[in-house]
């Protein structure tokens, strides 16, 4: 354990146990220096770094009971009222080490919920993190405060016989079901915005990568923006969208998003639904990597994980290597030639960015075919619609009455096209 000076107000214990399982994906150096990035972005105080190793969790307490006495004393020790985990906690497990410490404790995920909170800007942004923190609640009403178990007979809010727990409940679940009528509406927009956006024939590149890896920092040197940047994590929570500044790239909308992170809980993934939609209707991502970074390539991986996920794998993709200016810059200028599809730049310094415009240039020029389609004489709303859109260069029909159409479109709107009954390639 080590013990460091500062003036914030509020001081933490921070805890991580390396465990076998999670040495082998990460490095315990990489976890930890990521944790404490996290804590201090979160605007605690570290007073006492505990690290352990242990063959596997304790279900009662996630640590060995005597570690958790060190700890408490610890607590006590420095008047610290807060202990933090590089782990995901049960409610059991939080509440048992909070009557040990007789502090407050808080896992990874509530954690990364604090700092959510407190960049969110926007009111979709706002509403996604309190769905997010709704949701990661629900699951830890159970907090070991007796006023909890007693019922509740009332008038009103509460039934008769009813537990202030079961009351807690329904109030959360209330709140959840409004907010996501709310984000429903949202998405409702967003594809009307889309829809505009493909008829005027718009390209959309989304800006995606592991938090703090310089997304935002590219992005306004494309879009000759100033949006809030710095190195540190979740500096932009708010989806974005503006036009490029680069002369040669008229029709293309850049969006800079989220950052992902190691092991974000899929229920954070869902809440967060709305500024993912983005990523989901991208034409082209823009994977940005911290190459400077020991930990780039299971970053990277990370990544490449949540995008899985998120069935976006197929979109295409350029992947920049950006802060090269910390690396061998030279090194990285040899390999600019070798493939579009990875770049090295850096974009705190604007070196590179001519061989990206360059690379997404081509990857665009790559997505567009042409092709002849086959439409059933019933599938006339597919036509009007491929019409709205710009799509059609030519059209005939068949001596059996099929509609034919010669298209010009990105290969995944094709794919998913003729993936669609009474559709079909025609050569």
């Amino acid at each position: 354990m080590h013990q460091f000076s500062n003036s914030f107000e509020q001081k933490a214990v921070i805890v991580q146990v390396d465990l076998p399982r999670e040495r082998e994906k990460f490095s315990s150096n990489g976890a930890f220096a990521e944790f404490k990035d996290l804590v201090i972005s979160s605007g605690a105080h570290i007073i006492y770094e505990d690290v352990s190793k242990q063959n596997q969790p304790s279900a009662g307490l996630f640590i060995g009971k005597g570690r958790a006495e060190r700890i408490r004393d610890c607590v006590e020790d420095s008047g610290s009222d807060l202990v933090i985990f590089n782990h995901d906690l049960s409610p059991s497990q939080e509440r048992n080490l909070e009557n040990i410490f007789k502090a407050r404790v808080l896992d990874r995920t509530g954690l990364i919920l604090d700092i959510f909170s407190s960049r969110a800007s926007s009111h979709i942004g706002k509403l996604q993190v309190e769905l997010a923190q709704l949701s990661h609640l629900s699951t830890r009403l159970v907090r070991g405060w007796s006023h909890l178990e007693r019922q509740k007979g009332g008038i009103g809010l509460r039934g008769p016989g009813e537990t202030q727990l079961e009351t807690d409940r329904r109030l959360i679940n209330h709140r959840i079901k409004s907010i996501n009528n709310k984000l429903s509406k949202f998405h409702k927009q967003k594809e009307i915005n889309r829809y505009s956006r493909k008829k005027g024939k718009k390209i959309m590149v989304a800006l995606v990568g592991y938090t703090n890896a310089g997304k935002t920092t590219l992005f306004n040197l494309l879009t000759a923006s100033n949006f809030y940047s710095a190195d540190k994590l979740f500096a932009t929570l708010d989806s974005i969208t503006r036009k490029n500044n680069i002369s040669g790239l008229d029709d293309i909308l850049f969006s800079d998003t989220v950052g992902f992170i190691s092991d974000l809980p899929t229920h954070l993934i869902d809440s967060f639904k709305a500024t993912l939609d983005d990523l989901k209707s991208a034409d082209l991502l823009i994977h940005v990597v911290d190459i400077a970074d020991p930990e780039s390539v299971y970053k990277s991986e990370q990544v490449l994980k949540i995008l899985e996920e998120l069935g976006i794998s197929e979109t295409p993709c350029i992947t920049v290597n950006n802060k090269s200016d910390k690396t061998e810059f030279n090194e990285a200028e040899n390999l600019l030639s070798k493939s579009a599809d990875e770049v090295w730049i850096s974009a705190l310094n604007n070196r590179g960015i001519s061989n990206l415009i360059n690379s997404i240039l081509i990857s665009i020029n790559k997505s567009i075919v042409k092709e002849w389609i086959q439409l059933q004489p019933s599938l006339g709303s597919v036509r009007a619609k491929l019409y709205s859109h710009g799509y059609v260069i030519d059209e005939t029909t068949s001596d059996a009455g099929l509609i034919q159409l010669l298209v010009e479109i990105d290969k995944k709107e094709l794919k998913t096209l003729i993936s669609e009954e009474g559709i079909e390639l025609y050569k």
